[in-house]
């Protein structure tokens, strides 16, 4: 198997993913890899921390078209850092947000829409 960074879908389409992935997921996480795979430590974080609270959320795999993603996802957050997670739509943050609000006992409420 090759990787070829260079393959990415048009930013129009990368754009729909992360538009509909948000409007019809109640949580989702945009991260490197997947949930069985994460590839970076802060996907694997941000996978740990949301299924210590939640059994169903949804996972999007942004390597495929990282920059496009990343533009994509500067439009709905501000960042185009990943991982990004959404509730309800709402950007919440990375995995470092998610630790705090973890730490402060506030993850679980944040997480149970």
């Amino acid at each position: 198997m090759t990787f070829n960074p260079n393959q990415s879908l048009p930013q129009e389409e990368v754009d729909e993913i992360v538009d509909t992935a948000i409007e019809d997921n109640d949580v989702v996480l945009f991260i490197k890899g997947t949930k069985h795979m994460p590839q970076c430590g802060y996907s694997d974080r941000a996978l740990g921390l949301v299924g210590q609270h939640r059994e169903e959320f949804e996972a999007v795999d942004v390597l495929d078209s990282l920059e496009e993603f990343r533009t994509a996802l500067e439009r709905h957050s501000g960042w185009e850092t990943t991982p990004q997670t959404f509730v309800d739509g709402e950007f919440i943050g990375g995995s470092d947000i998610l630790a705090e609000l973890d730490e402060r006992g506030e993850l679980g409420q944040k997480l149970s829409v």
